[in-house]
């Protein structure tokens, strides 16, 4: 069975974000995410996480004014300073919080923004980071995103991701696979990450349509996570959903997981 973990950010919403930690501990999670850490204070949030024996399993980069819309900084030529700037920041809270990975999101260019230029900006943007975060000891990923729920967001199949990557060529750049994304995309879950794997260090899941729990829609979970463990992944599994009902009643998905392994 993978290891999963919670995204204290979408789950566990019933208590204030730092009581998040132990309702995820309580729970069963070993390791948590979240979108940024950055409205916290470092040293507090490792306390949490000391105290409920949590991992830090991943967080974001600096995304931009997130309330107004913003998605991420990457692709924005008239941001570039900004996200360069932002790249200290967030491997300093990875450092400090023992993060072993941080996710750059790419951001949605504005209608004057020519496709190749943004490309040409988020290729320039990572080639700036990736170096950065590899000496730090940490891996820095980027994410595809569905255009339903983000319209507009620059990054949005694997094959998209796969150009990026080569276009950087760093070794310490590496692709956050969220399966509900790209079920609406593309599907083809199981193949695409077998073929991606060495490049896939992380896995975020939701099923669809509602990106609810697991077993809520079209997904086959118990598949997708018996392939997993099948072709020999190692990461984590963000559970990165919105709860159909309450986080708890809703691991009823986790639970089945989890008896499924024992009696294997």
């Amino acid at each position: 069975m993978p290891r999963f973990n919670a995204n204290i950010t979408m789950l566990f919403q019933e208590v204030d974000f730092m009581d998040r930690f132990q309702a995820a501990a309580k729970a069963g999670f070993k390791g948590v995410e979240y979108l940024f850490p950055y409205d916290y204070k470092a040293a507090d949030l490792v306390d949490a996480l000391k105290s409920n024996g949590l991992t830090q399993v991943l967080h974001n980069l600096p995304a931009g004014d997130w309330a107004k819309g913003e998605r991420g900084l990457a692709s924005l030529p008239d941001r570039k300073s900004e996200f360069q700037d932002s790249v200290g920041l967030a491997i300093e809270y990875a450092t400090a919080l023992g993060c072993p990975q941080v996710n750059c999101l790419a951001g949605i260019p504005s209608d004057g923004v020519a496709p190749e230029q943004a490309f040409e900006t988020f290729v320039e943007n990572l080639e700036f980071a990736a170096p950065r975060f590899d000496d730090a000891g940490i891996k820095l990923l980027v994410e595809a995103i569905n255009t339903r729920d983000i319209p507009g967001f620059f990054l949005n199949t694997s094959a998209q991701t796969e150009r990026v990557l080569a276009a950087v060529g760093h070794d310490n750049l590496y692709f956050q696979y969220d399966a509900y994304h790209m079920q609406i995309m593309e599907g083809d879950l199981c193949r695409t990450v077998e073929r991606l794997l060495e490049r896939i260090p992380h896995i975020q899941i939701a099923d669809n349509p509602g990106r609810h729990e697991p077993g809520t829609g079209e997904i086959n979970y118990p598949h997708f996570f018996a392939h997993l463990d099948a072709i020999g992944y190692k990461g984590w599994v963000g559970c990165e959903y919105i709860p159909a009902t309450t986080t708890v009643e809703g691991l009823g998905w986790l639970r089945a997981a989890e008896a499924s392994s024992k009696a294997a």
